[in-house]
């Protein structure tokens, strides 16, 4: 009887330690799964963040003389008053 009782034991402490073996696996599995998601949404906010960087950097920029006159040129093909505008007729 005793012996039995050993081999219950001894049985019931290997069942438990695999359990806790498993329950570990699983456990570090979803920790590695949730790691991911981090590194992912950590990804995100820095392209948010350089996003909003330009967009502030744009904001600021958008009263300048300087772009003022830029955009003037590039989209609405406006010249400075004594500019002479050189058109390549070759193309």
């Amino acid at each position: 009887m005793k012996i039995v009782k050993k081999i219950y034991k001894k049985i019931l402490f290997v069942v438990v330690g695999f359990y806790v073996i498993s329950i570990f696996i699983s456990q570090q599995q979803t920790l590695n799964s949730y790691q991911k998601e981090i590194h992912q949404f950590e990804g995100q906010i820095e392209e948010a963040q350089e996003t909003q960087d330009s967009l502030v950097a744009m904001k600021d920029n958008v009263n300048s003389p300087k772009y003022i006159e830029e955009i003037a040129r590039e989209k609405l093909s406006m010249y400075l008053p004594n500019e002479k505008v050189y058109i390549d007729i070759g193309k």
